[in-house]
């Protein structure tokens, strides 16, 4: 395994032009970005980028021309790697016969097929652009099948009213509508009984990821569906994230429960805007009536880049290769956090695709200060990283070991700032604070 060595942080070009394009950006746009993980309260303002300009396969580029190897592939939304040349000859071509018409375009019967050949659930689909679209979709279906209300969520939904009123994040949500979302513990089926009693024949559905950070324990998601149907209410698993990410058929496939419905998103399209609402027919039947329309709901470029990405999904079953890489990376990161005596200051949990860095506050030191050092060192040795590893196909054990040479480096860096009394000296950026937190 090679170390980076000082040249290589030598060569880094700093921060300047992305700190300077930051004030022209907030005059315009709140925050500076359109996405609050892509902002600077997520990112430490001045030791870590801020804009993007290309990317290349697993790598992206930023503002200042430098290069790093992309551990955040667009928030899970990059599956394929940035630019993959299936994808964009597919996009290019319909770009010549255009890209939204006046009529409903048969892309849009193609990718629903191949998603009801793939997803279990799925025997009716409609489509949205984000996966905001979806959840919400998905709970205003329920909610007009069952002619009920009130919604149990596990896990994160989106930004629409009926989840993000459940949250810290609440602010213009009315009160009556925060009133029929309630929140329950993921792995606790006595906590969601109690809860779908409390008011009972009120719940149109219970809604959850079926995994996130936390592995599922055996029958645990089927006790769910079990509990969700034994009180009237529709079972709905959120795979904007775990969809065409951990196997073919998603996380309900690989656990062997089958939701009424589901949400899928992040893995449709390698980063075009795409999402989707599946399920049992008579359910999705109700879309007929059910207003979830959109105008947009029919561009052809995302369909595009959709049926290019399932298919070469199933040709190329770039699910195991993720797999595969995934697992050296989070077995390589254990191994080189117990080298320098980090592990328990830094848990790594989830799925080899899709994994977390849990920070851990130590004696004067809250997790988001740890964090920030972590992110603001990973990206001066050319690795983007905001505490979570979402692994595409571009990733190859070569890049995996490129970034595995930097958290080497990174984590005995760390455990020098730690020892030394005085860890806010090695920050470049004032510390990071919670956006907020919902996953387990």
């Amino acid at each position: 395994m090679t170390v980076p060595t000082m040249k290589n942080i030598a060569d880094h070009k700093g921060y300047a032009q992305s700190i300077e394009f930051l004030k022209r950006a907030e005059r315009s746009i709140p925050l500076g970005s359109q996405t609050f993980s892509k902002s600077k309260t997520q990112l430490p303002l001045g030791a870590a980028p801020l804009f993007a300009t290309r990317g290349e396969g697993p790598y992206i580029y930023d503002l200042d021309g430098n290069r790093y190897l992309d551990f955040v592939c667009s928030l899970g939304a990059i599956t394929m790697g940035h630019g993959d040349p299936d994808i964009n000859a597919a996009v290019k071509a319909q770009l010549n016969d255009g890209v939204l018409f006046s009529l409903a375009h048969p892309l849009e019967t193609e990718v629903a097929e191949l998603i009801i050949e793939m997803i279990p659930c799925a025997e009716k689909v409609r489509f949205g652009k984000n996966g905001s679209d979806a959840t919400a979709g998905a709970i205003r279906v329920a909610r007009a099948f069952t002619r009920r209300d009130h919604v149990a969520i596990c896990g994160y939904h989106g930004w629409q009213d009926w989840y993000i009123g459940a949250t810290s994040r609440n602010m213009g949500v009315p009160v009556a509508t925060r009133e029929l979302s309630h929140i329950f513990p993921y792995g606790d089926l006595d906590a969601l009984d109690a809860l779908l009693a409390s008011e009972e024949g009120e719940f149109a559905a219970v809604i959850m990821e079926p995994k996130a950070f936390t592995e599922p324990a055996p029958d645990y998601l089927q006790g769910v569906k079990d509990i969700a149907h034994k009180h009237g209410a529709l079972l709905i698993f959120d795979e904007v994230v775990t969809g065409f990410r951990f196997t073919p058929g998603s996380a309900q496939a690989r656990y062997n429960c089958i939701p009424d419905l589901c949400s899928l998103g992040k893995g449709l399209a390698n980063g075009f805007p795409l999402s989707a609402v599946a399920g049992r027919a008579d359910i999705m039947a109700l879309m007929e009536e059910v207003f979830f329309s959109f105008t947009m709901g029919g561009e052809t470029l995302s369909l595009a880049a959709a049926k290019a990405c399932l298919t070469k999904a199933k040709r190329e079953n770039t699910l195991e290769s993720i797999a595969k890489v995934g697992t050296v990376l989070s077995d390589g990161i254990k191994a080189a956090l117990k080298r320098h005596n980090m592990q328990d200051v830094i848990d790594v949990a989830g799925d080899p695709c899709w994994t977390v860095m849990k920070f851990t506050e130590q004696p004067g030191l809250d997790a988001f200060t740890i964090k920030t050092l972590f992110i603001q060192e990973c990206a001066l040795r050319g690795v983007l990283n905001i505490g979570i590893h979402f692994i595409g196909y571009s990733h190859k054990l070569e890049h995996i070991q490129e970034g595995l040479a930097v958290y080497h480096e990174v984590f005995a860096l760390m455990r020098k700032a730690l020892d030394s009394g005085d860890f806010h000296t090695y920050l470049n950026a004032a510390p990071l604070v919670p956006l907020f937190s919902v996953r387990s």
